[in-house]
């Protein structure tokens, strides 16, 4: 009997782990492998060699680091028996790549914005005279505060191992991520929970206080950014109706062009916003309530789907803004149109051979 409710609650934790990785395999690999191009791509051309690219690359290593780290985060939601040093180790390492990938990408847009909307004294402004320092500035802070439940702001006070799994009527564990909650907890271990490495008031500071902010100021520079284009193409149009020797003061068709554009600019803005914070931004908030909610019990199925597609599209943001710009993408173009050519001329070499 002892075997047959081992066996039932092994099965539903075999599925989990299933899903954990048939979600962010594929999702990380794809994340790891995009930003070793663009990263090629910017270290194949000194003329990237640059204040702006720096920070970009920064960026780009923060977002691999993410890429790495993607399996291991829906493991943090689900409790297991670990030491309480590996318990904080789980936790505080991806939770730390995850705020430096967050504060390189806040700045990114600083550092762009601040070029479009004072471009006169861009060359002047402090992060391209003090660049270690902002570099600093971006990877120290997440670490400082990822590392505060190691110091002593953590809940390791809280209830043992007793009890740390939930079992559901069928006698299958509930938010539970290893056989070993099946059966027993090895000797030394405690309940690893992301309860007792973060206490509640962590969890609020760091979602109001850090991660709120930093998407607010990021949509709130992108959309600055597309009204000062707006005035600027108004302007355009403006001078161009001025000079027009013909038409009859109708719409030219390179006005119509650059309002196409700007629609098509527009979309693309929302769709990328959209797609890559919405996600993320609901699995914040389900997270949070489930905090309010005071309860042990979870639905470990849509924790792992929420947080696998929130953190995933989050991380597909770089992505998006390196793969557009071709300049990072030239040298790996270069090198593939060689590899089909080459490829090419050998097929043709076979043909007259034969």
């Amino acid at each position: 009997m002892d075997d047959l409710a081992n066996d039932s609650a092994v099965r539903p934790l075999l599925s989990e782990a299933r899903l954990i990785y048939a979600i962010t395999v594929p999702l990380s690999t794809a994340i790891i492998l995009a930003n070793l191009v663009i990263i090629l791509g910017i270290s194949c051309n000194r003329q990237l060699y640059n204040t702006p690219n720096y920070f970009f690359l920064s960026l780009l290593v923060a977002d691999l680091c993410t890429g790495v780290a993607l399996p291991f985060i829906p493991w943090m939601g689900l409790n297991r028996p670990l030491s309480f040093s590996s318990c904080l180790l789980v936790h505080i390492f991806p939770n730390f790549l995850f705020l430096a990938f967050l504060f390189n990408l806040v700045i990114v847009h600083y550092e762009r914005y601040m070029c479009i909307v004072s471009p006169l004294h861009y060359s002047s402004f402090w992060v391209h005279r003090r660049f270690p320092l902002a570099l600093l500035a971006v990877w120290a802070p997440p670490l400082l505060y990822a590392s505060l439940p190691a110091f002593g702001w953590n809940n390791r006070a809280g209830p043992g191992w007793n009890g740390c799994c939930s079992f559901n009527d069928t006698g299958a564990p509930v938010n539970c991520s290893t056989v070993v909650a099946a059966v027993a907890a090895p000797v030394g271990s405690e309940c690893c929970s992301y309860r007792r490495v973060f206490p509640n008031a962590f969890i609020y500071l760091e979602v109001y206080g850090l991660l709120a902010p930093a998407i607010l100021s990021i949509a709130g520079m992108t959309g600055r950014v597309l009204w000062i284009t707006r005035g600027q193409m108004k302007e355009i149009c403006r001078l161009h109706r001025s000079v027009a020797t013909r038409g009859g003061g109708q719409t030219s068709e390179r006005e119509q062009r650059l309002n196409l554009r700007y629609t098509r600019c527009v979309a693309a803005v929302s769709l990328t916003f959209l797609a890559c914070w919405v996600p993320y931004i609901i699995y914040i908030h389900v997270c949070v309530a489930f905090l309010l909610s005071k309860e042990t019990r979870g639905n470990s199925t849509t924790h792992i789907v929420l947080s696998c597609t929130g953190i995933g599209s989050m991380a597909v943001m770089p992505l998006v803004l390196g793969l557009a710009n071709r300049q990072y993408t030239d040298p790996v173009r270069k090198l593939l149109h060689k590899l089909r050519d080459r490829w090419r001329r050998r097929q043709d070499s076979e043909d007259m051979a034969l």
